[in-house]
């Protein structure tokens, strides 16, 4: 019963503060700001932190599958949630087809990154000699080689570069604030929520929590400021043409929709056939 009492206490708590209309319409400037003044920190931090080895647990464990962790626990949380109040999997599947939107963009634009890098790089044969300072090596340009040849080689490749780290970062919380708002005006609503469904919601603040620690961590140890605001713009465009853009038209056979449509109202008790709609506008 405490642990239950606990659960209730803070998913609801994370749940008005997610849900709220000043949350909503501004977090991603607030995340904007972290991307643009992160760097910053670097003036601060110590080179040696464990969290300044890219070798970290942290790094290895979540950052390498930032998406497939965010898929996991936003998809089970947008499931549970739909299938639990209209027990219908053609709904459930729709509000899960938002997911697969944004994994199709950014592995799109992945490829396009690498394109770009590849098409606008070069390849670099470092060279030491004893009248170079140590840590400043002659790059020699080796023509003819591909990005993948040249790493394989040991040698250094140069190009365009749109950090994909700060993109999926800037996406997966952006993403993880969407779909997790609606939990609020849900229990506003007084829809019936079971510890499962509470724990999932959980475990998403706090992967969200876990991405705005990561990506102040690489801001802040590993700062490349152009390439890392590219990436930070990116990820804020994505989110800007899925969310504010093309899931407002309404679902359709081409659109999944905004999150929670269809899903935020109760029954009335006077009347079995009366539906109490939220309006979902407030949130945007």
């Amino acid at each position: 019963m405490f642990f239950n009492a606990v659960l209730v206490v803070l998913t609801d708590l994370a749940a008005r503060f997610l849900g709220n209309k000043g949350v909503r319409q501004h977090f991603h400037l607030l995340l904007s700001a972290v991307v643009m003044f992160g760097p910053a920190l670097s003036l601060w931090v110590s080179p040696h932190s464990v969290f300044a080895k890219r070798s970290h647990f942290l790094y290895r464990a979540f950052l390498r599958s930032g998406w497939g962790w965010t898929c996991v626990f936003a998809g089970s949380f947008i499931f549970l949630l739909s299938f639990s109040i209209r027990r219908s999997l053609s709904l459930s599947a729709r509000h899960l087809s938002r997911l697969g939107v944004a994994g199709a963009l950014w592995l799109g634009f992945c490829k396009l990154l690498d394109l770009l890098e590849n098409a606008t790089g070069s390849c670099y044969e470092p060279l030491h000699t004893p009248d170079v300072a140590i840590g400043q090596p002659l790059l020699v340009l080796r023509e003819g080689e591909t990005k993948s040849e040249c790493l394989k080689a040991g040698m250094l490749w140069r190009g365009y570069e749109v950090s994909e780290d700060v993109f999926l970062l800037c996406l997966c919380c952006l993403l993880l604030a969407e779909e997790t708002a609606v939990f609020g005006p849900y229990l506003s609503l007084g829809g019936i929520s079971n510890a499962p469904l509470r724990i999932l919601f959980l475990f998403c603040v706090l992967l969200l929590g876990l991405w705005i620690f990561l990506l102040l961590c690489l801001l802040a140890y590993f700062p490349q400021f152009p390439t890392q605001l590219l990436g930070g713009a990116l990820g804020c465009l994505s989110w800007r043409g899925l969310y504010q853009g093309w899931y407002r038209l309404g679902p359709s056979w081409y659109c999944p929709g905004r999150p929670g449509l269809g899903l935020l109202n109760i029954k009335s008790s006077s009347s079995d056939a009366e539906d109490i709609q939220l309006n979902h506008e407030h949130s945007n």
